[in-house]
């Protein structure tokens, strides 16, 4: 092994994903714990993550070889000491929650996000449910700054590694809220529960990869509240188990909409950099249209957390638009 040469920490982990996922699936089955599982569901996810293991290995070395290119010009060479990789992956960490972010906010990046959100269930095989197609929207240029700052490219994805680990058991319904300690700091199954969910308080919530820190820095947290649990999904469900339709209908969705005749080149751009839900008539709803949506519903709801204030739900929107 030489000085950048790292295992695979998520490649190591594939027996603790079985495993966990056969023993969540006997505890959800015989009623010793709260969750569900859909046969086709759950294959479907799991193709996806085959897929997503595939597309890494055949694709990965695009993005590894451009952040070596950047390599090249770094300020600084912070070399292996531990340290590095602390700081490494705090950094790292960081650099996903706004991944996570933008992913939420600009549909190019949605198209290859959606796929894990499309689940109408929520267990530990939906986090197998991964993008095929993460390299084409070049998010990975989120990296290039850790790597000008002297973090070898190796060992950001290395550590990279623990945070998808971590990400991985926290897709479920089988724990409820831990220690208050680990809830405020770190990225817990309740946190993540409301990040997947379609309850318009929830919709945008809960960016964190490992650290809720970041949520509760950036404003972006809300907790989950017993008189409202999660619904999982999307906001308009995809209906299909077939994993290339998951894996690619909001990529064609997406161009089908930008490439409509009639659009001026600022709406087409919009359609493809826009929030997921834009559209140049109104005719659907972004997350921030059903927040003020359900706020109008529910004006006792106004300014709780994840939800507008009534005074920026009353005016926002204009007609009312079709979901």
């Amino acid at each position: 092994m030489d000085a950048h040469d790292f295992p695979s920490i998520t490649q190591l982990a594939i027996p603790f994903f079985v495993l966990a996922i056969l023993l969540e699936l006997w505890l959800v089955r015989s009623g010793r714990a709260a969750g569900a599982f859909e046969t086709r569901d759950t294959l479907t996810s799991l193709l996806m993550g085959a897929g997503n293991v595939t597309a890494g290995i055949l694709l990965g070395v695009v993005s590894y070889s451009a952040l070596l290119w950047v390599w090249q010009f770094r300020l600084f060479d912070l070399g292996l000491a531990w340290w590095v990789f602390v700081a490494a992956f705090l950094a790292d960490d960081l650099r996903y929650y706004w991944y996570h972010r933008i992913a939420h906010r600009c549909r190019w990046v949605w198209a290859e996000h959606v796929n894990h959100h499309s689940s109408q269930h929520y267990n530990l095989s939906t986090a197998l449910r991964q993008s095929w197609t993460g390299l084409f929207t070049g998010m990975f240029v989120l990296q290039a700054p850790l790597v000008l700052l002297g973090i070898h490219p190796a060992v950001i994805i290395f550590v990279f590694g623990f945070n998808l680990v971590w990400q991985f058991w926290i897709h479920t319904e089988t724990i409820g809220r831990m220690w208050w300690p680990i809830e405020l700091v770190f990225n817990t199954p309740s946190h993540h529960r409301v990040h997947h969910a379609t309850n318009p308080r929830y919709l945008d919530a809960n960016y964190a990869g490992t650290l809720i820190v970041w949520d509760r820095m950036f404003g972006t947290f809300v907790a989950e509240l017993d008189e409202d649990r999660p619904r999982y999904g999307i906001v308009r469900n995809i209906g299909t188990f077939n994993p290339l339709k998951v894996a690619f209908h909001e990529w064609i969705g997406m161009f089908r909409d930008a490439l409509a005749p009639g659009l001026t080149p600022g709406q087409r751009l919009k359609y493809l950099f826009a929030p997921p839900g834009w559209s140049h008539d109104g005719s659907r709803k972004t997350s921030a249209d059903l927040k003020a949506d359900y706020v109008r519903r529910n004006p006792a709801e106004a300014g709780r957390p994840g939800l507008p204030g009534a005074g920026a739900a009353g005016g926002a929107l204009g007609p009312e638009a079709v979901e």
